[in-house]
């Protein structure tokens, strides 16, 4: 009898659900969510990948994953990776997401291999868009995007949302800003237009998350104006309190940068009228793609042991402002090799990085 693939597939994803439930280490409660941005730059991909990526990562001994210099199109990468993240207490993977003017999506390899994956129901998913493409262009554009968010992804039932309502981080604020000033019209008015239609294809809006440092006009007035749900970060480079200065000197350490972290942790929870979704790193090094302005600001990376106490005072905020964190952390980054930031496991390292986040925040909730 000739059985039909798409019965395989739902065979396969069952058996694999199952299987994470029996083996899952530990079945208790969290208490905290955990999501970690992902770079979807491991495949050769022109325009923005424009050489085999891998190959300024091999000079520099320890970032090896343990997959190998692995092609991240492929759905056994990406169950593998998403079998990892469950296991070890991650709830929702970011995926960085980009549109370039001619071309439209790009660097969606990763994303549709999680969409192909019999795990994908294990991890949720979400995206950053990474409007640093000089997009959009205009309001059509703006249009296709949202329409494709709708499409593609706000209908899949592993989509990461915030009370029932798809979340989508922007990596630009600012930038969005000066785009729409271009053509017309501002922020408010684009995110309000991307939740209509959102609401007339049948979902209940869109959450918007707006990335900032600790600077005074963006989280106390430009995002709560421009109507973002909240704020977060995909990584800081030194601690602010409320004002940028190009005399504050960047990290020379692990330590300087995650005392800079605390600094600005603080001061938004002090001065935010929105919600916060506490920003983590495991380091910054950015020497494979070039190297900092600041060299000295490379040695900005710590060890396990090292990551585990920046989480421990991240979790301590979290208890003392629930409401405010919603309990919840985003890590920078899964894979960010070329820049220092990564998780994933080592050749190295092995999983200790993945063990802290566990360790810390404890296992998936079953």
């Amino acid at each position: 009898m000739k059985i039909a693939p798409t019965f395989f597939r739902a065979l396969a994803a069952l058996l694999f659900a199952i299987a994470f439930v029996v083996s899952a280490p530990g079945a208790e409660t969290k208490n905290y969510s955990v999501g970690v941005y992902y770079y979807p730059g491991w495949r050769f991909a022109p325009p923005l990948i424009q050489e085999p990526p891998w190959g300024a990562i091999r000079e520099y001994g320890g970032r090896k994953p343990v997959l190998g210099w692995y092609d991240e199109g492929k759905i056994d990468v990406a169950t593998r990776q998403l079998q990892w993240m469950h296991e070890y207490g991650i709830d929702f993977v970011i995926y960085d997401w980009y549109w370039i003017n001619d071309g439209g999506p790009a660097l969606t390899h990763a994303i549709d291999a999680y969409l192909q994956s019999p795990a994908r129901s294990t991890v949720k998913f979400s995206i950053l868009w990474a409007n640093h493409t000089d997009t959009p262009s205009s309001l059509q554009q703006f249009d296709a995007i949202v329409d494709y968010w709708i499409r593609h992804y706000f209908s899949q039932q592993s989509y990461y949302r915030v009370d029932g309502i798809p979340a989508v981080f922007i990596f630009s604020p600012d930038g969005l800003e000066r785009k729409a000033a271009s053509f017309g019209t501002d922020v408010e008015q684009l995110l309000e237009r991307a939740r209509r239609k959102a609401v007339n294809a049948g979902l209940p809006g869109i959450y918007f998350v707006g990335t900032s440092q600790a600077v005074a006009g963006p989280i106390q007035h430009d995002l709560p104006a421009s109507g973002y749900d909240a704020v977060s970060a995909y990584n800081y480079h030194m601690g602010l309190s409320g004002h940028y200065s190009a005399d504050i000197p960047l990290s020379h350490s692990y330590r300087e940068l995650t005392d800079g972290y605390r600094q600005s942790w603080n001061w938004i929870l002090s001065h935010s009228r929105l919600p916060y979704f506490v920003p983590v790193t495991s380091g910054w090094d950015k020497r494979p793609w070039g190297g900092s302005p600041d060299r000295m600001h490379d040695q900005s990376y710590g060890t396990p042991r090292e990551f585990k106490e920046h989480l421990e005072s991240a979790r301590s905020l979290l208890d003392r402002y629930p409401g405010a964190t919603r309990r919840t952390v985003v890590i920078c980054c899964w894979n960010e090799f070329g820049e220092g930031s990564y998780i994933e496991p080592t050749e190295k390292w092995g999983f200790e990085y993945l063990q802290q986040v566990r360790s810390v925040f404890g296992a998936r909730t079953q």
